[in-house]
Parts: C-alpha cells; structure tokens; sequence
C-alpha cells in the first residue's frame, strides 16, 4: 500500500523513526481498528489514531452530547450539545485526517451484534464505563481471538492492559466477574478529574500503534496504574487463569451473553448490608477486639501492593465458591477497593446464615483518604 506525496508530507516525523518508517506507516494505512466508546477515554484515543494514520477507524457509540461531557471529552464542543457523540465524532476525524475511512455504530453493542461488528476489525480498543460491556467485549475479542486493549479511569486514579491472544491474559483472568451494580459509582456519582481520560486513552492509542506496527513491548500480563494525584505510574503483573471463563483451559463462555451487572448470589441482593466507617474500623482495631476478623476480598495482587495490617485476603471468588466456614461467635469485616465486592462478601455471609458482619465503607479507597495515606491502593 503506497503513501500519497500529502500522506508523506503528513506522517513525516513517522517516517523518521527507524523502528516505525515506511512499512511501519502502511501498516497503520492498512489497520482497521474499532473503538468502543466515543467518551472520556475514546476522544483521545480516537483523536491519536487518527492523527496517525489509522486506515479505518470504528466508532460505536449510541449516545448523545451532553453539556458534563465537556470538561473530558475533547472531540465535541459546546455547539454539539445534544447531538449524537459517534457521527460528530466522524466528523471530527475526518476534519483532522481527510484519508481516513471512518465507520459509525450508533448502536448499543450487545451479544446479538458484537461479534459481526468486531469481526471485520484487527484490533480492539476499549473506552466504555459500563461493566457489562466491558465484559461482552473482553469475551468477544477472546472468542474471535483479536486483540484488545482496555482501560478504566475513576476518580483520580486510571488502569490499562492489552491483552493478545495466545500471548497473555484476557480481562476476566484479572478480574473474573463483574460487580454488583451500582456498587461502583460512575463519573456522574464519583466525579472524575477531566485530564484522566486524556492520559490513559492516549496510552491505549501507543499500544495500539504498537501492536499494528510490531514495535516494543505491549502490557501483556501487566496492569498500569496511574495515580493522577501522587503523579506515579505503577506496574502489577498477573498470569493467565487456567480457569478463566472465556481463555482457560475448559471455557463455560462459548458465545456472547449479555449480562446484568450484579452478584451471583442474586437470590440474596435485597438482602440490607450493615457497614461500618474507616474512623470506626480503626477505634475497632485499636482495642484488639480478638472476635472480629478483617477479610479483604481483593484479589492477591491488589492485596500485595497494599493492605491493612492484621487482615486475611481470601478473594471474593474464592470466598464465595468455596464451602469455608467461620467461627459463629467471630465478627467477619469484609473489605475491598471502595466497597463493591465486600458488599457482595456481606450477601454471602448473610446467605450462610450470618446476621452481624460488616462491610467497610469506602474500602481500601476511604482508608486511604481517612486513616493512611501512605498506603498504595490499586
């Protein structure tokens, strides 16, 4: 595939790069790459892609401009309040890059459409806030073995990973089911600082770029934290589950399911959870109270970066698949990240006839802010 003379002048600080060049750049032109999400984490990463040449770009997004969007989604401005983000998106593109070929889904991706939208893609980036297409997306990509690159902002903090197939783990290897809904906020709940989604969108775009062209090291098996705050970048690397739902060894997940985000034991979610307050747990410990028992559900490697002194980690899955018992005179307190997965720890513990544990408000997130903030949490 040939360059244009304006494509040349155009992408010329590319073709100064050894490891890139030409065949690099063509790469790029032939690349056809779909992202999921035209928001906070897709406006910069599509704006990127883009700019570097991407061939064609797949935008699905069914949503509309709203006026809070502006503060972090840099592809739409004050004008386009109430239009529809994926076809202003096109626009915006091809008002950068005039050579690209931009494809619009202003659809709601699902289990019925997701794998003919991602089959005609080679790559994958993921840019939504919704668990459950975080999740039908992982799967997808797994199933039709194309790569993906993902991330996830909250608040102050971002991750991203990039998983390929037969090389690394997939996003239910990290993180094998999805929370409860509404355990975790969203933007319009928990608030977000609108530079975030610029910093990790644009890191999906350099793993994108590098996984089209074939250079460096793409973050397989490595989740990368960034702690917008404390302006620290960290590293925790995780293997592949042999048994992962949808990449291990004896997958259950064979097809595309559309999900409801909540816990499994949903027999038990009108079940009220008691907590208890960061300050609370402290005076708590203090006294060394040698009946209660603080259990964080986090998985190993959350807990590895860091914890509170004195607790067990028995992961959330683990817990509740497992047929451990406790004492009936020891008082559980779970804990978690900010208190979605511990939320579903206190279900389980009632569903075993358990009236008095407790579920630590704000998780690991609030112990931080309130009791230690010296303490890492990922």
């Amino acid at each position: 595939m040939n360059l244009t003379p304006d494509e040349l002048a155009r992408y010329s600080r590319h073709l100064s790069l050894s490891e890139l060049g030409l065949a690099g750049q063509e790469k790029l032109k032939a690349a056809r790459v779909l992202v999921v999400g035209a928001g906070g984490l897709g406006s910069p990463a599509l704006l990127y892609l883009a700019a570097a040449g991407i061939g064609t770009i797949g935008i699905v997004d069914f949503d509309r401009i709203d006026i809070s969007n502006l503060q972090r989604q840099v592809l739409f401005d004050t004008q386009q309040v109430a239009q529809p983000k994926a076809e202003v998106a096109r626009e915006r593109l091809l008002a950068l890059n005039p050579h690209l070929n931009v494809v619009v889904f202003a659809i709601e991706l699902r289990a019925s459409n997701v794998m003919e939208i991602l089959r005609g893609y080679d790559l994958v980036l993921d840019g939504t806030d919704r668990f459950a297409t975080r999740y039908l997306v992982n799967d997808a990509c797994v199933l039709l073995r194309k790569p993906l690159v993902s991330a996830a902002i909250h608040r102050f903090e971002g991750q991203a990973f990039t998983y390929v197939p037969q090389r690394g783990p997939c996003y239910r290897c990290l993180f094998p089911q999805p929370p409860a809904d509404g355990v975790v906020p969203n933007c319009a709940e928990a608030g977000v600082l609108g530079v975030l989604p610029g910093v990790m969108g644009t890191i999906q775009a350099t793993e994108a770029i590098k996984l089209i062209t074939g250079i460096g090291e793409p973050l397989l098996g490595r989740l990368l934290t960034y702690d917008a705050l404390d302006m620290r970048f960290n590293e925790f690397s995780f293997a592949a589950r042999t048994d992962c739902a949808v990449c291990g060894t004896q997958p259950s997940i064979k097809s595309p399911q559309d999900q409801l985000v909540a816990c499994a034991i949903d027999e038990t979610l009108a079940i009220s959870v008691s907590a208890i307050s960061v300050s609370e747990l402290r005076t708590l410990m203090n006294t060394a109270h040698t009946h209660l028992q603080l259990v964080d559900v986090r998985e190993p490697y959350e807990y590895a970066a860091g914890h509170i002194e004195g607790s067990s980690n028995i992961p959330l899955q683990q817990l509740m698949q497992s047929s451990a018992s406790f004492d009936k005179e020891l008082q559980l307190i779970f804990v978690c990240r900010s208190g979605g997965r511990s939320a579903q720890a206190c279900r389980w513990a009632q569903a075993q006839g358990r009236t008095a544990d407790l579920n630590v408000a704000g998780g690991m997130l609030a112990w931080r802010q309130m009791v230690d903030p010296l303490i890492f949490v990922v």
